[in-house]
């Protein structure tokens, strides 16, 4: 397997962005899709994404603090339903990004849990197929 090298900070903003990444990363951002906290990292790099313009809506938006506030909170929460809601899609379009065959983020996130995965189909089918 290849090394995987992290990008620095200014890469990786650009990659939570939508940029991609060189190929010396390509095992990296397979490695961000597909780690045990991939949920995670996913959240942050929404997280990332929608902080700006929060930022600029509250500084802009001509109304009291508190309805600056609530509407940043309104549209942050909005964000943050989408994101999770393609969270696998948008996973394996960055796997493709780095030169990965669709599929792979996924096939690689259930090789790692294939024990607990037969494990749960073996309790399945004692209980509801016998």
């Amino acid at each position: 397997m290849d090394e995987r090298i992290r990008p620095n900070p200014a890469r990786w903003v650009l990659y939570v962005f939508g940029a991609g990444l060189p190929t010396r990363h390509r095992t990296w951002v397979l490695h961000d899709v597909t780690a045990r906290t991939w949920q995670l990292r996913h959240l942050a790099r929404t997280t990332v994404q929608l902080l700006p313009i929060g930022i600029l809506l509250f500084l802009f938006i001509p109304s009291p603090p508190y309805v600056r506030a609530l509407a940043v909170l309104a549209g942050a929460l909005l964000g943050y339903f989408y994101s999770a809601a393609y969270m696998t899609e948008s996973a394996e379009h960055r796997v493709m990004k780095a030169g990965y065959p669709v599929g792979t983020a996924a096939a690689v996130r259930e090789a790692a849990h294939e024990d607990a995965n037969a494990a749960a189909r073996e309790r399945y089918e004692q209980r509801w197929r016998t």
